[in-house]
């Protein structure tokens, strides 16, 4: 399925979907009847049922209909978010394109209301940095009122998301062939227009990646430590101008292939990640040829490309260096960053 934006007239409210939230709701019908030409994400199945729906909504000022009242901010709502989870991994990309929203209008909060009821989403939503800062009395009942704040670190690297905390970290460049790129960073394809992080390119669009390689060195990686993606040649031009630094992740557990102890264990851990399909992921385990097994949270695109060319010309990379998996220093991590457009706002230092 994939994630489409749709104007709220174009959807039929009598969708089964929308039930549970007419009747938490009871303005919900009149509400959105109000919001026809407003756009929301939407997933819907083969058959054009609804099994997802995201409305967002930028806000500046203080939030006055909560107890305690919330200052004045700029914030990023979460007007309505509702998953049939059928064991897929929509909330997730729920999650992400939330981000990516927040992130691309400045705002320095997310906040959403909740039931505590549905205790699904809000462990969702504690799990990536939620928690509750006040609540929401109605005719409907009392919410909890679950704030984000896109300024701190938090206890983990997953609640920090999409921070990345670069305070006594190792940096590396990791790079990615262009077959395995374009399924793994969706949003990060190379373009010769700057990237769009707004835009759904892939079902693959998630915050949590896991993949394999054979480069050596790699079983240095720890959690925290902050890799730049580096996308190999497409074979268009020479490498030192179309090899191109595209995004930033942050590890979150390497492993050994060898230290599953079976091939179920193995899938269990890559399947849920991973864009290998299955045949591969048991080509992989049977042959043992890529024995490096990690996975990162993929923080942010570039919004524009690095070139080899550029990183050793200005940057400082050693051309004679293996660049397959290299170390690199703060400084220079920061200035291709910088050169990379990258959102300021999710680098802590």
């Amino acid at each position: 399925m994939e994630l489409i934006q749709k104007k709220f007239k174009s959807l039929n409210l009598s969708d089964p979907f929308f039930a549970s939230l007419i009747e938490d709701y009871k303005e919900f019908s009149q509400w959105f009847t109000k919001k026809a030409e407003d756009n929301a994400y939407v997933f819907e199945d083969e058959l054009g049922n609804v099994n997802g729906f995201l409305y967002l909504k930028p806000e500046s000022g203080p939030i006055e209909d909560v107890v305690p009242v919330l200052p004045n901010k700029n914030r990023l709502k979460v007007g309505t978010m509702k998953i049939n989870a059928h064991g897929t991994k929509l909330g997730e990309r729920f999650i992400k394109k939330i981000f990516d929203h927040a992130l691309h209008n400045k705002a320095s909060e997310i906040y959403v209301t909740v039931f505590p009821t549905h205790e699904a989403l809000v462990s969702l939503f504690a799990k990536y940095g939620f928690s509750k800062a006040a609540e929401k009395h109605t005719q409907n009942g009392t919410e909890h009122v679950l704030v984000k704040d896109l300024s701190k670190l938090q206890d983990s690297l997953v609640k920090s998301y999409p921070l990345a905390d670069l305070a006594n970290k190792n940096f590396y460049l990791l790079s990615i062939n262009p077959q395995w790129h374009t399924r793994l960073l969706p949003d990060s394809i190379l373009k010769n227009e700057d990237a769009d992080i707004i835009e759904d390119i892939s079902h693959t669009n998630s915050i949590h990646k896991v993949y394999l390689a054979a480069m050596n060195g790699m079983e240095v990686l720890r959690p925290g430590d902050i890799i730049l993606i580096y996308r190999t040649t497409d074979g268009a031009g020479p490498a030192h101008y179309r090899s191109v630094a595209t995004s930033i992740g942050v590890v979150e557990e390497y492993r050994s292939i060898h230290s599953f102890v079976s091939r179920d264990d193995f899938m269990r851990y890559c399947k849920p990640y991973s864009v290998f399909s299955d045949a591969e992921l048991d080509q992989f385990w049977a042959r043992k040829r890529y024995p490096h097994v990690f996975r990162f949270t993929y923080n942010a695109a570039l919004k524009r490309r690095v070139t080899r060319g550029e990183m050793i010309e200005k940057f400082g990379l050693d051309p004679g260096a293996y660049w397959g998996f290299m170390r690199l220093t703060r400084d220079q991590f920061n200035s291709i960053a910088q050169a990379g457009q990258l959102n300021e706002s999710i680098i802590i230092n």
